[in-house]
């Protein structure tokens, strides 16, 4: 978890409505690979960061 000890509500608002933002893509996400995959939707995540980091490190070189 990010630590800040910004007392702006402003900015520490866009801090949660980011994370939020980030969560919902992720989860979207998982979803239409599930689908895609398997042709079902399970609750468990098939798309992780492992597997994103991987994924990055092995096609673009990052990481």
């Amino acid at each position: 978890m990010a630590v800040t000890t910004s007392t702006d509500f402003g900015l520490r608002f866009f801090y949660f409505a980011f994370a939020c933002l980030l969560y919902s893509i992720w989860r979207a996400v998982d979803l239409l690979v599930q689908v895609e995959l398997t042709g079902e939707y399970e609750r468990a995540p098939i798309v992780t960061a492992d597997n994103t980091l991987t994924l990055l490190k092995k096609e673009a070189g990052i990481g």
